[in-house]
């Protein structure tokens, strides 16, 4: 049953409502239980499948990237439920294998050939998937499927590309989109390159346009948990958030992208040449060159529907584009509606006089009228082609075109066919044409293709981003063209099926590939000419490039061998060789307007995308039932281990949270020192303790009442002690109550509802939002500053010495004020450090060397200006599932809390006062 609440107003809905609500909860809550007016679901009601595991490993060899995507599920539903699995992928990538778990059955995917009628429509449904869903750049794959009740699921998907450097970087992203909570999250990505790593940064996650993005922690440097290690050639780098981390980027589930941007090395001008059995790779991105003098046009899309932000934006951009011409460029500006605007005559010298008429030029620009895409290009070309005509011949440039537009031809001629052949018989290969749209509105396709037949590129904008920022940034990758007329020549008789050898031009912090076959794969060099136009001279270098054979993953220990049909196994120059003609031969397919070409072309492009398994246009996947043995293909202990709270357990520890869990162990991170701090507190059962004390300030007190139980035999205890409820009480701006047991969830305020916990819900309420993930966490977030994270440990078939009980976190603490108590809230904000023994036994106070010596010699901690003394200890905690190491302060933490244990009990679950001032010891 599906429910959507909104505000219930005597509708027979809310009585249904009511009716679920009291199922769920215990007899005694079934008196009187009212739906409250204000709160919000924002997701089913019923149970929803658990993601379980979420992982990507990608391995990036000489540019070259293979990235596999993995996900299992788990339905804990007494009924079969549908799910769906979404994963963004960039645009340029190839998917080459998705296969598919339901229990223990397994659907391998195949790619086969797609009938010749349906390839157009193909095409179309991959763009409007993209324009729709897709974030910028990238699409989205999507495969629904029901899990049987009590039953798991897996995903595998694969895909492969080629990366592209853009402004002296290379951008691998991967999406990063769970869209909940997970209990074992991990992006881990190898980066071999033989040429050498030259910088290397892991960016912040970058967030989705879409509702409910995430948010970066931090403004800068990588996300939380992100580990890198690299030396000349090789890096890894692992993104291995905890729950409490994932709770605060977004406290239900991440929504961004992971960004590593890198470069390499470079000496040789010819460029780097590789060679992998009987296969090359040429790359060439020569620097330290002259700058080519450029001949631009700027083509302004001033029609009524760019009012506001658009035009004011673009305005803006193109204001800051001016200030960056070079003193021997030229250009012009052209405003167009169904009328064509054309500022100067002629192009025009850069200086301080005419970048300031251009400014006002543009700023005078107002929006009306319709679109005339074809009278717009049409003139920049004849600008462009006259200024080439009447200057002298030896003066070499570069001659572009900057278009943007918001809209689709309304005005003049407005069939696409034709406005793509008067482009393409004006320009003659001569003129490069980058267009940008804007909007929803565009005619992308003709704007793709505008570029595509006349040496540009096209970038798109959507309108809710800053569309000044993304014009700026494209045209910093054109801005500064050091080669036109690039030709790569290599022996006829020993090179066969090259890739694309001629460049209309080279921009710098770009590059060139090529790749092809060697028809002699025991051949010692490989002669090389580059020829180029440059500045005023024309450039030719000339090089014969030791090649050597190589085997097969001799650049990398057990690198990926995806299917293919190349001699000897497939390797990464052999899938970026196919990759790339693959590439060339659908560019071809689009730009060609024979029908036999045309043919031709696709049958090339189709037949080489099946013999390496790569899903285009031209092919299609079909899921087929395979005998595959399911141990194989996924890790039973990850997906057993989601029927417990242990998932969640094993991922909290290292988060920097303050924590109390377990019979009960304290734990205390110091971020600034490094420090972690652990302590026990032996009560009583019936103790009700004070863990956040902040009633005055902030209006929060968080309480929790102990239970107890035998202990294990042979230990040391008499009992053992655990929390059974937590309770939280928020004073500002409202007064709410929340009561959180391993069973249920009941908030107060002022209206009562109770939550099962074996049912994953999300609720919210006048700054309050209550999250919880079934049978394994319950975070709860007060006014966006303040989050805590319930644990949830249960036992299928507990011992005499076991109860189910909670764990709590204090994931996100800056709402809280220094004047905060408690047994956890008086160490926040707070910082300690260790002083050295008197006998001298410590030296490495941070991490002793010797395990061995665990807890033999006492040292001092410095915290909150007590002295306490403390052991080194390496502890099993949580019942045994996590090992940590830290300072241990015995004797019931006697001297390093304030005051004494009887300070710290509340008189009943929603005491808020204390026997100490809230601001003592601080």
């Amino acid at each position: 049953m599906l429910l959507l609440l909104g505000l219930c107003l005597g509708m027979p809905l809310c009585a249904g409502l009511q009716e679920e609500a009291r199922r769920w909860g215990d007899t005694s809550e079934q008196v009187g239980l009212r739906i409250p007016r204000q709160v919000r679901l924002l997701q089913r009601l019923k149970t929803k499948p658990l993601m379980t595991e979420f992982s990507v490993k990608s391995t990036i060899i000489s540019r070259y990237a293979f990235t596999t995507v993995s996900c299992k599920m788990l339905n804990r539903a007494s009924e079969d439920h549908e799910t769906e699995f979404q994963m963004q992928i960039p645009a340029a990538a190839f998917i080459t294998n998705f296969t598919m778990l339901i229990g223990d059955k397994v659907y391998q995917g195949e790619i086969a050939e797609r009938e010749k009628k349906n390839g157009d429509r193909v095409k179309e449904k991959r763009n409007k998937t993209t324009e729709d869903s897709g974030e910028e750049g990238t699409e989205t794959f999507r495969a629904a499927l029901v899990i049987p009740s009590k039953d798991k699921a897996a995903f595998f998907l694969s895909y492969e590309e080629l990366l592209q450097r853009r402004l002296g970087k290379y951008e691998h992203v991967i999406s990063v989109r769970p869209q909940q909570l997970v209990g074992r999250l991990t992006v881990d990505v190898t980066l071999l390159e033989r040429s050498g790593i030259a910088s290397l940064e892991v960016l912040p996650l970058r967030n989705s346009r879409q509702k409910g993005s995430g948010r970066a922690e931090e403004d800068s440097g990588p996300p939380p948990s992100t580990i890198i290690n690299q030396n000349e050639t090789f890096a890894k780098v692992v993104f291995k958030p905890s729950v409490v981390q994932q709770a605060r980027i977004a406290q239900n589930g991440i929504l961004g992208d992971f960004i590593i941007r890198y470069d390499v090395n470079r000496e040789q001008s010819i460029g780097e040449i590789q060679v992998l059995n009987g296969y090359f790779v040429h790359y060439f991105a020569p620097k330290d060159l002259p700058p080519l003098p450029k001949n631009v046009v700027f083509v302004l899309d001033s029609s009524a529907s760019m009012v506001g932000a658009k035009l004011r934006q673009t305005k803006d951009a193109l204001f800051t584009i001016l200030h960056d011409l070079r003193p021997q460029d030229r250009f012009n500006i052209i405003g167009f509606s169904n009328r064509i605007k054309v500022w100067k005559d002629n192009l025009i010298s850069v200086t301080p006089n005419s970048i300031r008429d251009g400014k006002i030029y543009i700023h005078h620009m107002s929006p009306t009228g319709g679109t005339d895409i074809n009278g717009a290009l049409q003139t920049a070309i004849r600008l462009l082609n006259n200024y080439v005509a009447h200057n002298d011949i030896e003066d070499r440039s570069v001659s572009l075109i900057v278009f943007l537009t918001d809209g689709k031809p309304t005005v003049g001629e407005t069939h696409t066919l034709k406005i793509l052949n008067n482009t393409k018989e004006a320009a003659q290969g001569r003129v490069c044409i980058f267009t940008i749209g804007i909007g929803n509105d565009v005619d992308f396709k003709l704007l793709e293709k505008l570029s595509l037949e006349n040496c540009g590129l096209t970038r798109r904008v959507h309108e809710e981003e800053n569309a000044g920022a993304q014009l700026i940034g494209f045209y910093d990758e054109i801005r500064t063209p050091l080669l036109s007329d690039i030709r790569m020549d290599y022996p006829p008789g020993l090179v066969e099926q090259a890739t694309k050898t001629l460049f209309p031009n080279y921009f710098n912090g770009s590059e060139i590939i090529i790749a092809g076959k060697l028809t002699n794969k025991k051949l010692d060099q490989l002669h090389v000419e580059v020829t180029a136009s440059n500045s005023k001279k024309f450039v030719i270098l000339k090089k014969d490039v030791p090649v050597g054979p190589r085997k097969v993953g001799s650049d990398v220990p057990g690198s990926p061998r995806p299917p293919g049909d190349g001699e000897g196994g497939s390797n990464h120059i052999e899938r970026l060789w196919s990759y790339l003609t693959v590439k060339e031969l659908q560019s071809s397919w689009l730009q060609s307007d024979d029908e036999q070409e045309k043919e031709r072309l696709r049958q090339r492009a189709q037949a080489l995308a099946v013999s390496y398994h790569f899903l285009t246009p031209f092919t299609s996947m079909k899921l087929r039932k395979s005998a595959a043995h399911v141990d194989g293909l996924e890790d039973t202990h990850g997906m057993s281990a989601a029927m417990g709270p242990e998932t969640v357990m094993q991922s909290l520890r290292g988060a920097g949270a303050q924590s109390v869990d377990g019979d009960p162990h304290f734990v205390v991170d110091f971020p600034l020192s490094k420090l972690t701090v652990c302590f026990n507190i032996d009560g009583e059962p019936g103790d009700i303790l004070r863990l956040v004390s902040d009633h005055m300030d902030s209006g929060v007190t968080v309480n929790g009442e102990l239970i107890g139980a035998p202990a294990p035999p042979n230990g040391h205890k008499k009992q053992r002690t655990y929390f059974r409820t937590i309770t939280i009480l928020i004073n500002k701006p409202e007064r709410s109550y929340l009561e959180i047991t391993p069973s249920r969830v009941i908030l107060d305020g002022g209206d009562r509802l109770v939550l099962p916990c074996n049912q994953s819900v999300v609720v919210g309420s006048r700054g309050l939002e209550v999250s919880v993930s079934a049978n394994a966490n319950v975070t709860v977030t007060i006014q966006g500053t303040i989050a805590f994270v319930i644990l949830i440990h249960l036992y299928k078939k507990p011992a005499p010495f076991q109860r189910n009980h909670l764990g709590f976190y204090i994931s996100n603490s800056k709402g809280l004020s220094n004047n905060c108590h408690g047994l956890l809230g008086q160490f926040l904000n707070q910082d300690a450090k260790l002083i050295e023994d008197p006998a001298g036994l410590s030296k490495n106070l941070t991490h002793p060397p010797l395990p061995q010596a665990e807890g033999r010699s006492e040292t001092i901690l410095k915290v909150k200006g007590h002295r306490v003394p403390v052991v080194w200890k390496q502890r099993k905690i949580y019942n045994g599932e996590e090992q940590i190491d830290c300072w241990f302060a015995r004797n019931n933490a006697a001297k390093l809390i304030d005051g004494e244990y009887k300070d710290y009990l509340a008189s009943h679950p929603f005491d808020t006062e204390t026997a100490l001032g809230t601001s003592r010891g601080l």
